[in-house]
C-alpha cells in the first residue's frame, strides 16, 4: 500500500516541514571522526599560560554557524554534507538540543536508525518539552514498524498545546493505527488532521487507503479524487484512484486514470500494468 510520506519535523523553532518536517518536511556509513576542534577542547587544561583561550561565546557562535550550515544542507537533501557540519557543531556545543535534532534527521535519512534514535533521545534529554524531536523520534519508530512506540510519541506531541502544526503527528497517528488494522481510530486521526488543513494530501491519501482497507470503495475514490486535485504529477496516486474506480464499476474513469499513469511514467512497471488493464 502506498505511503506518500512520514512527516518528520525539521523545524528548530515552532514551524514544521513534513517530509518526509530542520529550522523553519522532509525517511551511510560514516566513520567517526575526531575533529581538530574536539581535540583542542579536550586538551584545554594543558593550554600554555600565554596562549589565549577562545571565549565561550565565540565557541557557541561557531557552533551555531556550523548548525545553520547543516540545516541548509538538510533542506537541500545533502545529508552527508549536513552530517559533517552538524558533527562539528556538536563537538563545539554538545548541549544544543537543536543540533541533536538535526543530527537525528540526517542519520534517519542515511538509514542509520540507531544513531537517529540516539540523537533524538539526546535532544529530548536536554529539552524534554522539545516536541519537534519527539515527533521525529516517532517517525523513526514508524520506519521500524514499532507502531505502539510511535503512537506514544505522536500522542505526546498532539497534547502539546504549543505545537503549531498538529496535523502532522495526527496523520502519523493515522498511519500507525492503519498498520495496526485499527481502521476506525486511523480514520479519526486522519479526519482530525483534515479539520486543521483540508487539503493535507497525506491525510487525504491515508483516509482513502483506510476506506480501501474497509472496502468502502466509493469513499476511497472520493478521497483519491481530492488527492489528485492537489497533486497532479505522482503516477502512484492515479493508479490507486483507477483501482478504486474499477471496484465501483466506473470503467471509463478507471481507464482515464490508468492512462494518466502511462503518461506520467511511461517506462515504469506500473505503466506496463496499466496498459494491460486497459487492453493496450
Amino acid at each position: 500500500m502506498m505511503r506518500l510520506a512520514i512527516y518528520a519535523d525539521k523545524t528548530s523553532k515552532t514551524l514544521n516541514f513534513y517530509k518526509i518536517q530542520p529550522s523553519a518536511f522532509k525517511q551511510f556509513f560514516c566513520a567517526w571522526l575526531i575533529p581538530v576542534a574536539l581535540f583542542t577542547l579536550s586538551c584545554a587544561t594543558t593550554t600554555p599560560a600565554n596562549q589565549k583561550r577562545v571565549p565561550e561565546s565565540s565557541v557557541k557562535e561557531q557552533a551555531l554557524s556550523k548548525r545553520n550550515m547543516g540545516e541548509a544542507y538538510i533542506m537541500q537533501g545533502n545529508f552527508t554534507a549536513a552530517l559533517k557540519e552538524l558533527q562539528a557543531a556538536e563537538n563545539l556545543n554538545p548541549k544544543d538540543h537543536i543540533t541533536h535534532n538535526y543530527l537525528g534527521i540526517a542519520y534517519k535519512n542515511k538509514n542509520l536508525t540507531d544513531l537517529a534514535i540516539k540523537h533524538f533521545d539526546a535532544a529530548l534529554e536536554l529539552n524534554p518539552g522539545y516536541s519537534i524531536a519527539r515527533n521525529n523520534l516517532g517517525t523513526v519508530y514508524l520506519d521500524m514498524k514499532k507502531w505502539d512506540e510511535a503512537i506514544t510519541c505522536f500522542t505526546d506531541v498532539i497534547n502539546d498545546i504549543l505545537y503549531t502544526t498538529p496535523h502532522y503527528p495526527m496523520a502519523n497517528l493515522g498511519w500507525a493505527y492503519y498498520n495496526k488494522k485499527d481502521f476506525s481510530t486511523a480514520r479519526k486521526y486522519y479526519r482530525e488532521a483534515l479539520q486543521i488543513k483540508s487539503n493535507f494530501i497525506i491525510a487525504l491519501n491515508g483516509l482513502g487507503q483506510t476506506y480501501m482497507a474497509e472496502r468502502k470503495y466509493q469513499d476511497a475514490a472520493d478521497m483519491f479524487e481530492r488527492v489528485v486535485k492537489y497533486e497532479t504529477r505522482v503516477p502512484e496516486l492515479y493508479f490507486q484512484l483507477a483501482k478504486a474506480y474499477d471496484l465501483i464499476n466506473e470503467k471509463e474513469k478507471a481507464v482515464k486514470a490508468y492512462l494518466k499513469v502511462v503518461e506520467l511514467a511511461p517506462e515504469s512497471d506500473m505503466a506496463e500494468e496499466a496498459r494491460k488493464l486497459v487492453g493496450q
